[in-house]
């Protein structure tokens, strides 16, 4: 079975998906950090982020990997903790814009989903990822409730330059972030986590059942 995971920046996707594939005994699969891992070694070693098919060569050279508790490798290296980083924020969207990285991404994340039951996050899961997931979850927040969320991960920005940041990046994510006909909506902005954990189960276990 493959959950996916779509929404919004600060909607809570990470920390849904996280806490849900541990709940559910599922794979955690995070997209973003697949491109994110990418720009951190095209940055590494020098590739231009505007020459795409550069990119798709890198991309299709260095598969990204996934280990226990979360960590992220690329060309062996463990860069968990490194694509979090400023540089690569403002970097992995140019990234992420070329359609042969796109393809390329999109081919290893079909494959990795395939392996066994998974909670796929990222953007675009639902509709062109894994168009065929069982269960489509959309996640949304109140703006305001995202910022201090975006707040609590980061050091050193202002809560209304983080709200700027969003504002702008809902805009960029445009083109990328669509809602699948068949997603269910679940807003998180008054909810805990482990609320919204129980609800997205619930229909996990009626996905399963053959209910709805």
């Amino acid at each position: 079975m493959i959950v996916a995971i779509d929404g919004p920046a600060g909607a809570g996707k990470s920390s849904v998906a996280k806490a849900l594939a541990e709940r559910l005994g599922f794979r955690y699969l995070d997209t973003g950090a697949m491109y994110r891992a990418l720009t951190w070694l095209a940055l590494h070693e020098g590739v231009p982020l505007d020459d795409g098919p550069a990119l798709e060569a890198l991309a299709d050279a260095t598969p990204v990997g996934f280990g226990e508790r979360g960590t992220v490798t690329i060309a062996g290296t463990d860069v968990t903790q490194r694509i979090r980083e400023p540089e690569i924020d403002a970097a992995v969207p140019v990234v992420a814009r070329h359609p042969e990285v796109r393809a390329v991404m999109r081919q290893r994340q079909r494959a990795l989903g395939r392996e066994g039951d998974s909670v796929i996050e990222g953007r675009d899961i639902g509709v062109v990822v894994v168009p065929d997931a069982e269960v489509k979850i959309w996640l949304v927040a109140d703006p305001a409730v995202r910022a201090r969320r975006r707040h609590a991960e980061r050091d050193g920005l202002g809560m209304d330059e983080l709200a700027e940041e969003l504002r702008r990046r809902d805009a960029r994510d445009a083109p990328n972030t669509h809602r699948a006909p068949d997603a269910i909506a679940v807003d998180t902005t008054e909810l805990s986590l482990p609320e919204v954990i129980e609800r997205i189960t619930t229909l996990v276990d009626e996905a399963r059942a053959g209910v709805g």
